[in-house]
């Protein structure tokens, strides 16, 4: 059956500067109060002109390596989830495995949206399973203040900046226990960017302009009914009741997408990891940022089971249920 995985070190990064909903107030027409009450959101980081995801990514990933006094060149392998970066090619992830000095690792980009880091966590953990590496970094990092529309305040409010990683490891014992992931390419006109390859149809309709587009009432449905249907297919996957999960951790878009999910569940808020408030969307960076906090707040200790939950464009989602260990 291969072998098993577990998490061993983790990291975050975040941009110095926060934007408050007080801000956006002189740049849309919007209030703190619509904001806050309709997302949960009070305020995101928003990267400075010399960060991009490459450099937040290097900063979240050495901190989970120092964390689990690792070499960088003991990595075999190095994904990065993420659909902002600075350069459509090389990979994201080749420029952290440099930078970071991880000489003996592949490394690569993966594109699942904001459901980006389970898929990658997931896919991570086949390679260890397969025995085939030991030691595969993870990490999710967005720029998304780079592909917003700052003058559509239905989506420009959403959306922060930041990075976080994991140190995946071969282990003995169980870390990580089941992983669902899903998609329905029916949706893809629900949430996305259009790219440079776009028809020139679809380029002259954008006028040239590469924004975030979103239908926000049709993603808020989606994902209230998915955040629940596929957190209890991981747990079942895994062999537990929810009743046995002591903390969720879910993709930060909006608290009422969370707390409608929660209930579904029927988890109590104190068993709900939610700092959307803070941060705002962050994307793939989301779940791995959420998850360095509740580790170091003792929200998540030894032990603990967790589910990993995730929602995004494709359409995409996916949950992991793991062992905190």
């Amino acid at each position: 059956m291969g072998r098993h995985a577990g998490i061993t070190g983790w990291g975050m990064y975040v941009p110095q500067r926060v934007v408050t909903n007080q801000e956006l107030e002189a740049l849309v027409h919007t209030t703190d109060a619509w904001i806050l009450a309709r997302t949960g959101i009070r305020e995101r980081h928003i990267a400075a002109d010399h960060e991009t995801a490459s450099s937040m990514a290097i900063a979240a990933s050495r901190e989970a390596l120092e964390r689990a006094s690792l070499a960088p060149e003991a990595l075999d392998l190095v994904i990065a989830a993420t659909v902002t970066p600075e350069r459509l090619f090389p990979a994201t992830a080749s420029v952290v495995q440099h930078a970071l000095g991880a000489n003996r690792a592949a490394a690569f980009d993966l594109n699942a949206a904001c459901s980006g880091f389970v898929y990658a966590l997931a896919t991570a953990w086949q390679f260890i399973a397969s025995g085939a590496y030991q030691n595969v970094l993870v990490v999710g990092s967005e720029v998304y203040s780079r592909i917003l529309d700052w003058e559509d305040r239905a989506t420009c409010v959403l959306f922060g900046d930041g990075a976080g990683a994991v140190l995946l490891q071969a282990q003995e014992r169980p870390g990580l226990l089941s992983f669902v992931l899903g998609s329905d390419g029916g949706g893809a006109d629900l949430l996305y960017v259009p790219g440079l390859g776009a028809s020139p149809v679809e380029r002259a309709r954008q006028d040239g302009r590469y924004h975030l587009q979103m239908n926000g009432r049709e993603v808020f449905r989606f994902a209230v009914s998915i955040m629940a249907d596929v957190s209890r297919q991981a747990v079942a996957e895994a062999g537990l009741e929810m009743e046995h999960v002591e903390l969720l951790i879910p993709h930060q878009a909006n608290r009422r997408i969370i707390l409608a999910a929660a209930k579904a569940l029927g988890l109590a808020p104190e068993r709900v990891l939610i700092n959307v408030d803070r941060y705002g969307n962050t994307s793939a960076a989301s779940i791995p940022i959420a998850l360095c906090e509740a580790v170091q707040s003792g929200c998540l200790k030894r032990g603990d089971h967790a589910v990993l939950v995730g929602f995004g464009g494709g359409l995409s989602w996916g949950a992991l249920a793991l062992e905190w260990s």
